[in-house]
């Protein structure tokens, strides 16, 4: 992980100091590569992949879950799963009946800042975790 010495800037506003995501989000880990990101959302790979494509998206603001969400946050929301599906098809998955995009509801979460699991193809998904339910 990079250096976490504290710089707030435009560029990191809404960016909890303690939070790997945000770090990530904002440029300031050098170690997770970064799939596809825009002006507001960040996909890189999950680093304990439960299936052979398993990959985050996570909003550049912290938001802290999913039970943090209300429905003004109804069209990020979409745009998560949109820039899910493009990896996935960029990663030359093409049956996208076979995918599983979901969130884990606190306490089932490892770090407090809202990503969606985007998960192919779903017949590979590791039975150890609990996936099944996303």
């Amino acid at each position: 992980m990079g250096n976490m010495e504290s710089s707030k800037s435009d560029s990191n506003k809404g960016m909890v100091e303690t939070c790997i995501f945000c770090w990530i989000a904002n440029d300031q880990d050098k170690e997770t590569e970064v799939i596809k990101q825009n002006k507001e959302l960040v996909c890189f790979r999950d680093i304990n992949p439960a299936a052979p494509h398993h990959y985050l998206v996570i909003p550049r603001e912290h938001i802290h879950s999913c039970l943090s969400l209300h429905k003004a946050h109804t069209g990020l929301v979409k745009r998560m799963a949109e820039m899910g599906r493009a990896v996935l098809r960029d990663q030359g998955i093409t049956d996208m009946e076979d995918i599983r995009l979901g969130f884990h509801q606190p306490p089932y979460i490892s770090v407090d800042h809202l990503h969606l699991h985007v998960l192919a193809p779903t017949s590979q998904i590791s039975k150890r975790n609990s996936y099944g339910s996303v």
